[in-house]
């Protein structure tokens, strides 16, 4: 089978691989995005679940490269369900004629840098095998499913599904008794509207979270408009913030402010809903006291809501500070505890021991089951890139070199992997922002670095081990001055993947102050960086 010649690979369709597709066409460069899905949209591609929708506002969870995107298209609800994105992206591929350089079910197994013709070699699982100087990864940070391995799921007499792994023609819950194994993100999305489905719903809770109320509703016309008039505002602001989303985070510390000033504080950012309850006050992550102020007021809400005092306290998160995990946004999440069809179970007290014929066994005994819904997650960041065979210079796998954590140069490179880049990889902000913003950033950033390489005449790019090393330890050292190191179960820390190294990976130091990094080094000519001829 022969090998299908083109400047770039791009691996991926989602965000970030249809904008890397339009920024390359419009350098100049073939390309090919090979993608394992039979369409475009990546993580809204995938994950079909009950309940699925995005937790960042629907009228900045956008691309803002087009003007004329942003105006044409009319956003419906504040927050998006998982199929409103969906025709997003799908109208951006038809719009921007994307689709002809596509290949969808198209799963990518290995891609082998060759010294010889430096020149990446990928190949598909089909067999079929494409040449280029640049291999750039759009595979997302949370793409690889986490399906926890317990005894005995393999013999369960129902059906069993993972909520990154959805079936597209849906699911029919109706009467049946359902259970549903995990309350990150996912799970409160989906706990609510599948208790409204099932006949009875059991909730399996490793860990207690916090939660915020979404507040969702439709997105008016007067805000629609107020928003289109002032894109150019609100994309300065998402490029300027800690976070890429378009509110700053207050300068008041939590602890400089009565009692009363700062529960009016809270009162109100828990009425408007939504993400920026996380910006109420400069120090939530910063100072433990001003977060427990936070945390409490939370836990206070939650035992206020759930009218049985036992499930409550079952549900008040006490082993760790408030957004030190990725903080959920919720519709009636708590309130869902007060229906008579629903029960809590808390694995951390009585856990699972085993999956059987008829349900789920814990140390207290058998819930008979017909359906097991996992919302356990992914193998975040790195685990989509590890699910690919990736060997660099000298043959040097990928998953050797990250055996104990990921590590990387910007979260753009990795040493010994020449012409590879991560979008959105480990070691930037990545999941601690709203992602299509770092998206944008780390595609115009790669782009401008190929043109510069083509300009110069120069045909490889490589992160030095130095450079790499001293940007690890600004990684760990952002991430020790906040308090997110110590949610010891967090996906940020690959603590929900049995084995998998604890590392934090993604950069806390905040998108601006990232951004101001990577434009550095591009201006002074790319230090840390090796540019090199054959």
């Amino acid at each position: 089978m022969g090998r299908t010649e083109v400047d770039v690979v791009v691996v991926g369709a989602g965000f970030a691989g249809l904008y890397m597709l339009h920024r390359l066409r419009g350098a100049g460069l073939s390309a090919a995005v090979l993608e394992a899905g039979d369409g475009v949209g990546g993580t809204w591609y995938w994950n079909r679940y009950p309940g699925a929708r995005c937790d960042s506002e629907s009228y900045y969870y956008s691309y803002s490269f087009s003007e004329e995107l942003q105006q044409e298209w009319e956003w419906t609800e504040r927050y998006p369900t998982q199929a409103e994105i969906l025709r997003y992206l799908e109208h951006v591929a038809d719009r921007f004629d994307l689709r002809r350089d596509i290949r969808f079910g198209t799963r990518v197994t290995q891609a082998a840098f060759d010294d010889d013709t430096g020149r990446w070699d990928v190949r598909a699982e089909s067999g079929e095998r494409w040449s280029a100087q640049f291999l750039v990864t759009a595979v997302g940070c949370l793409s690889a499913a986490n399906i926890p391995r317990i005894p005995g799921l393999d013999g369960f007499g129902g059906e069993w599904f993972h909520t990154g792994r959805w079936p597209h023609e849906g699911v029919d819950l109706a009467g049946k008794r359902v259970g549903v194994v995990g309350t990150g993100s996912t799970g409160i999305q989906a706990i609510p509207v599948i208790a409204e489905q099932a006949a009875h719903l059991t909730v399996f809770q490793r860990t207690a979270n916090y939660s915020i109320p979404a507040r969702n509703g439709p997105m008016t016309r007067e805000f629609a408009a107020e928003v289109k008039a002032g894109y150019a505002d609100i994309r300065a602001r998402q490029r300027a913030s800690t976070n890429g989303h378009p509110f700053t985070i207050s300068p008041t510390s939590a602890l400089a402010v009565t009692d009363e000033e700062r529960r009016a504080v809270y009162e109100a950012a828990w009425e408007r809903g939504g993400l920026r309850f996380r910006a109420s006050f400069a120090d939530l992550l910063a100072d433990r006291a001003a977060n427990d102020t936070a945390s409490d007021f939370i836990r206070d809400k939650i035992r206020g809501i759930v009218h049985d005092p036992a499930t409550a306290e079952k549900l008040v998160p006490l082993d760790h500070p408030f957004a030190t995990k990725r903080p959920p946004i919720d519709t009636h999440y708590f309130e869902t505890y007060n229906r008579p069809n629903v029960s809590l179970v808390d694995v951390g007290a009585t856990p699972i021991e085993e999956v059987t014929a008829t349900g789920v066994r814990t140390s207290d005994g058998e819930h008979e089951l017909d359906v097991i819904v996992f919302a356990t997650g992914f193998d975040a960041m790195t685990g989509p890139l590890l699910g690919i065979d990736i060997r660099g210079a000298g043959g040097v796998a990928l998953r050797d070199r990250w055996a104990a954590g990921p590590v990387s140069y910007l979260g753009l490179q990795v040493a010994g992997f020449p012409n590879l880049f991560t979008i959105t990889g480990p070691g930037s902000p990545s999941v601690l922002t709203n992602m299509p913003t770092s998206i944008e950033q780390h595609v115009d950033w790669i782009t401008d670095a190929v043109e510069h390489l083509r300009e110069e005449g120069v045909d490889r790019m490589e992160a030095t081990t130095a450079a790499q090393d001293a940007w690890v330890a600004h990684v760990n050292e952002a991430a020790a001055r906040t308090l997110l190191p110590e949610a010891g179960t967090s996906w940020y820390l690959g603590a929900n993947v049995p084995g998998k190294p604890r590392v934090f990976m993604p950069y806390a130091g905040g998108f601006a102050a990232y951004v101001r990094a990577c434009d550095e080094v591009a201006a002074d000519g790319y230090p840390g960086f090796e540019l090199t001829s054959r």
